[in-house]
């Protein structure tokens, strides 16, 4: 399957802007009580490298969401597989996603936490894919801004599989 995949972002590309953006959130919640939510299960490697790279004291925690079910396109149906375990009401949350196409789950997800009345609530993405969205959402922090192709590796997946490549790369089915 490797052999199908184009490189986009390089590793050090990646490593570099997951460097500012850490540096970027540090300043920006420096002295609030900070919970970042990571949308499993593509976010794993962003999200670890991320946390990392933010020099602050914040509480992990994840949700497991679905949409795709193995394609290469959305269904359009979010599943949440996995809510979070503490609640972030009266606290900042920040939502850690691996990339944003259509909108759909990250509009979800936005809804069901605001509904959990957050002191604010913020969107992070190491892609953005804006010419795909079928519903705006608000992204505060971009990593990468892509053109529509269908993107592996750095946690993301086709089939569940690529997600350990070190960058991320145009996959040709």
């Amino acid at each position: 399957m490797r052999d199908r995949i184009t490189p986009l972002l390089t590793e050090e590309q990646i490593r570099t802007r997951v460097r500012e953006m850490g540096r970027r959130l540090a300043a920006d919640y420096v002295g609030k009580d900070l919970v970042m939510v990571g949308l499993l299960n593509g976010v794993f490697p962003f999200f670890a490298d991320l946390a990392r790279a933010t020099e602050l004291d914040f509480e992990v925690s994840f949700m497991q969401v679905a949409s795709y079910g193995g394609g290469l396109e959305s269904t359009g149906e979010v599943h949440i597989l996995k809510d979070l375990d503490k609640s972030i009401q009266g606290r900042d949350a920040l939502v850690v996603e691996d990339i944003v196409d259509t909108g759909l789950t990250l509009h979800k997800v936005r809804n069901l936490l605001l509904d959990r009345e957050p002191a604010s609530l913020r969107i992070c993405t190491l892609l953005d894919k804006p010419s795909r969205r079928k519903v705006e959402v608000p992204v505060d922090y971009v990593g990468f801004t892509i053109e529509d192709h269908f993107v592996v590796g750095y946690g993301l997946d086709y089939n569940g599989k690529l997600r350990n490549l070190p960058y991320v790369g145009v996959f040709h089915p």
